[in-house]
């Protein structure tokens, strides 16, 4: 895998992150359909890769006060978030989808580009433990159309990730 330095067009604070880390990690780029809804599959398509190699981003509610209001989830593209998996792995009762405008607002990112890495506010994070099994997976670079590969590894360690079975 290459190391891929920042440029005008993909520059973004995931890119900007890995960079300054030293992240070994591959821009993809693909043109992203206005009329298409399910962003993750259309980036397993657009690139030819088994949807259980890209990994889409969502955030959860908690229902708690604060920054732990939020919570980040991230699971292959092909399945979907189990929310008593995440609530049971956060050690909750319950979790809810986000909204998706406060979303964006905590993440600094537009839905179908919310990265996991250099997020507006630090939150936390579940990575589905399906990743690990992977050399590398593919999330969203931090804007539609635009994903980044790089070891699950990397992606656990610069999230500040834990692990675990959150996704159906």
């Amino acid at each position: 895998m290459s190391k891929k330095k920042n440029t005008h067009s993909t520059g973004t604070p995931a890119t900007t992150l890995l960079d300054r880390e030293s992240v070994p990690y591959t821009v993809h780029s693909y043109t992203h359909d206005p009329a298409e809804a399910n962003y993750g599959m259309e980036a397993a398509e657009a690139l030819g890769v088994p949807p259980a190699r890209v990994f889409k981003t969502l955030l959860v509610s908690t229902g708690e006060p604060g920054p732990a209001a939020l919570v980040v989830g991230i699971i292959p593209v092909d399945r979907s978030l189990d929310l008593k998996a995440m609530a049971t792995a956060l050690g909750l009762k319950k979790v809810e989808m986000a909204d998706p405008a406060v979303a964006e607002r905590r993440t600094g990112y537009v839905l179908g580009g919310i990265s996991p890495l250099a997020q507006r506010n630090r939150l936390r994070t579940l990575l589905e433990a399906s990743a690990l099994a992977h050399e590398t997976i593919y999330v969203s670079g931090g804007h539609r159309g635009l994903d980044l590969e790089l070891a699950p590894a990397d992606l656990q360690r610069l999230t500040e990730a834990e692990t675990a079975h959150i996704s159906h």
